[in-house]
């Protein structure tokens, strides 16, 4: 088994370490803005002093972190990942950042004689502790088959869609997608919450028809529930979204819909809901209706 270092163990990065511990690997970790967590220093996991170090002692490279400039910091900054590569070794960036960057990202490693691979996740926080990940995979299929029982360890669902960058694109569609449906459930459920109706009782009945969705099981009830503390924080759908506007723009794309879920998620911002989970969309169409969700389901 290779050895792994992992970078950027925060709320997703934290349980997929973990598993990857679990399943026998060698994990080694370097403090990243916060301490190593105590729970995986007790299953094995090793620390040694910055990002070099960690791309020195490790043949896979896995990086976990928020967006475009932590990894660029991670990869190439003082002390980075690149500075401790050696010839043969594999980076894997799991973070969602820009395509375009990553196209460049990928180049910088190639040309120091290692493998790159780009793949995002989708499922949350949720989804990291299950090990039930949607992996993105973009790269050389010589890599991406030399990392999928890291992936299989991680995740369920596991593809090779592309090159590199084309697993950053999928995940940008993906973040579309999800920011979209959770917009059409808060808008259903604040409507019927308006109209009289038990949202959760709403919510049951089209938990069995067509409008079903995993976002509609889990978001939905967190919707009704107001459990918004951050599977996925807002602040970081933000981020993807920007990706997307971005793209879309450089492609002469229009995605109407997008800006829409991305205004609301900046109403919800400006509001003091940066660090809410997404769900917490809903906050935003609840100030227009003047009524909460909850209001509804209290007097039922």
């Amino acid at each position: 088994m290779e050895n792994i270092g992992f970078i950027g163990l925060g709320i997703m990065g934290t349980p997929m370490a973990g598993h990857l511990l679990d399943a026998g690997y060698s994990v080694i970790s370097t403090d990243h803005h916060t301490p190593l967590p105590a729970d995986l220093v007790a299953k094995g996991l090793k620390a040694v002093a910055g990002s070099a170090a960690v791309a020195r002692a490790a043949d896979i490279v896995i990086i976990m972190v928020p967006d475009t400039p932590q990894v660029e910091e991670v990869l190439f900054g003082e002390n980075g990942v690149a500075s401790g590569l050696s010839k043969g070794k594999l980076v894997i960036d799991m973070s969602s950042i820009s395509p375009i960057s990553t196209k460049d990202f990928a180049k910088k490693i190639n040309d120091l004689g290692c493998a790159y691979l780009d793949a995002p996740v989708s499922g949350g926080e949720v989804g990291a502790k299950a090990a039930s990940l949607t992996i993105m995979v973009g790269g050389e299929e010589e890599a991406f088959e030399r990392a999928r029982p890291i992936f299989e360890k991680m995740g369920k669902n596991i593809t090779l869609v592309g090159g590199n960058s084309v697993g950053q694109t999928t995940k940008v569609a993906n973040q579309i997608v999800v920011a979209l449906t959770i917009e059409a459930v808060a808008e259903a459920l604040v409507f019927a919450a308006k109209a009289g109706a038990d949202p959760a009782r709403v919510r049951q009945a089209l938990m069995g028809g067509l409008a079903s969705s995993r976002i509609l099981e889990v978001h939905g009830e967190r919707m009704i529930r107001r459990t918004f503390a951050p599977g996925f924080r807002i602040e970081l759908h933000q981020k993807d979204l920007n990706l997307a506007l971005e793209g879309a723009r450089s492609l002469g794309v229009a995605l109407p819909s997008t800006a829409l879920a991305q205004q609301l998620f900046n109403s919800c911002a400006g509001n003091g809901g940066a660090k809410e989970d997404h769900s917490a969309l809903v906050r935003a169409l609840e100030r227009m209706a003047g009524h909460e969700i909850g209001q509804s389901a209290d007097r039922q």
